[in-house]
């Protein structure tokens, strides 16, 4: 009989600071820090708040809070303390000079970034992680010593490892210029992809929304697509794109990508731009939430701002409100603020309102087709070709001289097979 080892956690004292009276804030920001330690891995052991009208330059919290920590430490053997702030280098390196007991201090970023570290899977993934652990965490780990090897596993210290985040400076900008050489030929082959799912006519649909609104089960839901899908943060990092055919007939792509959160660090946008993209080149944004969560504005406003920031906020937006299974929460907010029309409570988990979103991406999708009659000429065939691939098809007649196609179309192919057409719309329609 296989005995199976425990999962050694790791114990963490979460620190944030109230700087504008928003203790509220800092509070919630800090449950979902507490959210991301425990997908890393670890417990909380102790949270500890500073109220500080002006952070201190060397080491962002008071010597007193910094000796209360440091107490709460050594009493408890905690070996951990992650700030939810971002911290400089020099004030790490501060901070664990005070704390001392070979404490590790890391932040937000720095979590964020191992989380990446452990959920990478593809190739791609793995790269982009390490560029971006490369570019943030080795300035503010190099001379740290032998705790960061990756046969010790500690929380903050997954990546790249002892070897890289140890070389010098100038073994670190090369590795960095040649991750940067290789990422951009992969984004090479993804814009090839692009270009391909362009040429197929398709049209494509993006899944947005914060991490763990539960784009994967969703994904999984409507396709079949078969990826992980965890009650954890950035459980899923490597976009997954799917065929689904609609109630309607026409088929579309959905695509699961990387969820966002708050204070989401630039660099990582900036390494995980290729992935993000694929949000960028949709025709259609469907941005998820977790209904269920009290903070689900909050975090659909980060997700809006995210898309804004990327250059996807104008096109049509699907709101697809999630986990309705545990209560619905019809928010007065959205009303006066999103399109109704575009708005479906859902269970991706029971499949419940699933039905409806179908029904509401024909409508979307559809919008700017029309039902046409096109008379074509045997000799002709390829028009009837173009729409078996550009259009969905819903009847056909075959005559002596002439095949009578009825089919749903869009305006370009409407335009493109106008001679075939049997009631041509007026010239400036196409």
């Amino acid at each position: 009989m296989e005995i199976k080892k425990e999962e050694i956690r790791s114990k963490a004292i979460l620190v944030g600071i109230v700087t504008d009276g928003n203790a509220e804030e800092v509070e919630i920001s800090l449950g979902e820090l507490e959210r991301l330690l425990d997908t890393a891995g670890g417990d909380v052991f102790a949270k500890v708040i500073q109220n500080k009208s002006t952070p201190d330059p060397r080491t962002l919290i008071g010597k007193g809070k910094v000796q209360e920590i440091a107490e709460l430490c050594e009493n408890n053997g905690v070996k951990l303390v992650i700030f939810d702030e971002e911290l400089s280098p020099a004030q790490i390196r501060n901070l664990e000079d005070d704390i001392g007991n070979d404490v590790t201090v890391i932040d937000r970023s720095m979590l964020i970034l191992d989380i990446f570290a452990l959920h990478a899977t593809s190739g791609e993934g793995k790269l982009q992680v390490e560029l971006a652990q490369l570019k943030y965490t080795a300035p503010r780990l190099i001379g740290k010593g032998t705790e960061l090897s990756r046969l010790g596993g500690g929380i903050g210290t997954r990546g790249p490892g002892e070897s890289k985040l140890e070389s010098d400076r100038r073994h670190i900008k090369r590795r960095i210029t040649a991750l940067e050489e290789e990422l951009e030929k992969l984004a090479n082959t993804r814009r090839t992809m692009r270009a391909a799912r362009d040429r197929s006519g398709l049209k494509k649909i993006a899944i947005v929304g914060y991490t763990n609104a539960g784009k994967s089960t969703l994904l999984n839901r409507l396709t079949d697509a078969g990826i992980l899908a965890e009650d954890k943060l950035f459980a899923t990092l490597d976009p997954t794109t799917r065929k689904f055919e609609l109630p309607s007939g026409e088929t579309v792509l959905l695509t699961d990508t990387v969820g966002f959160i708050r204070k989401l660090p630039h660099h990582l946008v900036k390494a995980f731009r290729s992935t993000l993209d694929e949000a960028v080149y949709s025709d259609i944004i469907m941005i998820l939430a977790d209904a269920s969560d009290p903070e689900y504005l909050s975090q659909l406003e980060c997700t809006e701002k995210t898309l804004e920031e990327l250059g996807a906020g104008d096109k049509p937006t699907i709101y697809v409100f999630n986990k309705c299974d545990r209560g619905t929460f019809d928010d007065p907010v959205i009303d006066r603020t999103r399109n109704r029309e575009n708005i479906v409570h859902i269970s991706a988990k029971t499949g419940e309102g699933c039905d409806k979103l179908a029904d509401m991406l024909v409508r979307i999708v559809g919008d700017g087709k029309a039902s046409v009659v096109f008379k074509i000429p045997n000799a002709e065939q390829g028009a009837l070709n173009r729409l078996y691939k550009d259009a969905v098809v819903e009847d056909v007649e075959y005559g002596p001289e002439y095949v009578t196609v009825r089919a749903t179309v869009d305006s370009k192919v409407r335009g493109m097979l106008r001679k075939y057409d049997t009631e041509p719309p007026a010239r400036e329609e196409y």
